[in-house]
């Protein structure tokens, strides 16, 4: 395929070397772009990629190509789908009242990658310090009740809504923490200097410390 000049020059910047805050400098430079976001994402690589979801428009994002760039992630590790889709949700779909309402929608879409979108966007709602909802006891009866049977990228994101509900929910805290006893998830997972085991019990207990909560 051929590229514009300006995107071969940006994609002449970008290697396995370059760290996310490089690629957050090249968007700051670059501001929007749609056009250009979307011949970053037609390389099928994941750092023009990762640049590509900062530059989008968002007001061109629609349903249908939110769609189009999940069945594209399909073709990246898990870990690297995780990772752009997490990237699109911070990035674009909670900046807009229509994608975040279009979040609200996915708790039961086909893509797991959707799915996993809907709860972390519940996570988030609970750390980023607002007021919870008034679903965590319907949340909790659902994650109780499906988290053993949810792919791996979903049941990532409800164990960590569960953990946040944990932290800021006292009422609930018990019960968040049982969750983990129970699932086992992410017990012994060795984890990077500095991070939070996503181990329940412990998530819980050191979150709220920190906190004094």
């Amino acid at each position: 395929m051929k590229f514009s000049s300006n995107a071969e020059n940006i994609l002449g910047q970008i290697n396995t070397q370059t760290k996310l805050g490089d690629l957050r400098k090249i968007a700051k430079d670059i501001k929007k772009d749609h056009e250009l976001a979307l011949e970053l994402w037609s390389t099928g690589r994941f750092f023009p990629r990762l640049l590509a979801i900062l530059i989008l428009d968002n007001k061109r994002i629609s349903e249908d190509f939110i769609n189009e760039l999940d069945r594209d992630m399909q073709s990246h590790p898990l870990d690297e789908r995780n990772q752009l889709i997490d990237w699109l949700m911070a990035n674009q779909l909670t900046k807009d009242k229509k994608t975040i309402a279009l979040i609200g929608s996915w708790e039961n879409n086909s893509s797991a990658l959707l799915r996993r979108i809907f709860w972390y966007y519940q996570a988030r709602l609970r750390w980023m310090g607002q007021t919870p909802p008034a679903n965590t006891s319907e949340l909790l009866n659902k994650i109780e009740t499906n988290i053993v049977k949810e792919k791996p990228e979903v049941q990532w994101a409800m164990n960590f809504t569960a953990g946040w509900i944990g932290v800021f929910e006292k009422q609930y805290r018990n019960r968040c923490v049982t969750i983990g006893e129970k699932t086992g998830l992410y017990k012994g997972d060795m984890v990077s200097k500095g991070c939070t085991p996503d181990y329940l019990p412990e998530f819980i207990a050191i979150e709220s410390n920190k906190r004094n909560l």
